[in-house]
């Protein structure tokens, strides 16, 4: 599956935004989703998954304020943003996963191309 993601962008602390992350492949509905994150400096962690059922498992750091989900229909995983902080400042990367779901980096073998979302305070 090759994934794509989009949406990022620059916005104010406190604002909200949608990354999308588009998949090919009509096995889309197969595969547990998850975004990742990579801050400035630091390592790449987990920020939210969701397995092919609709369960849903949240990083502590975003709990509350984002929300992930998907539309088979459209290939598609979104993750909703809001209340942003300058902390959330990262690269996010979607990826994929035929292990239902996961908060590991290496239980998901494929990988989309990151997008930067930029929170300013």
């Amino acid at each position: 599956v090759q994934l794509q993601a989009s949406g990022g962008g620059l916005v104010q602390a406190g604002d909200s935004l949608r990354l999308s992350c588009a998949a090919s492949g009509r096995t889309f509905s197969n595969y547990g989703m998850g975004w990742f994150r990579r801050a400035p400096g630091k390592e790449r962690e987990f920020v939210a998954a969701i397995s092919s059922r609709g369960y849903r498992s949240y990083a502590d750091s975003v709990k509350g304020r984002f929300a992930i989900s998907r539309d088979s229909a459209k290939y598609t995983v979104y993750l909703q943003m809001d209340s942003l902080k300058p902390d959330d400042t990262a690269v996010y990367y979607c990826a994929a996963t035929t292990r239902g779901i996961g908060t590991q980096q290496r239980e998901y073998a494929y990988w989309g191309q990151g997008t930067l979302v930029t929170v300013s305070s």
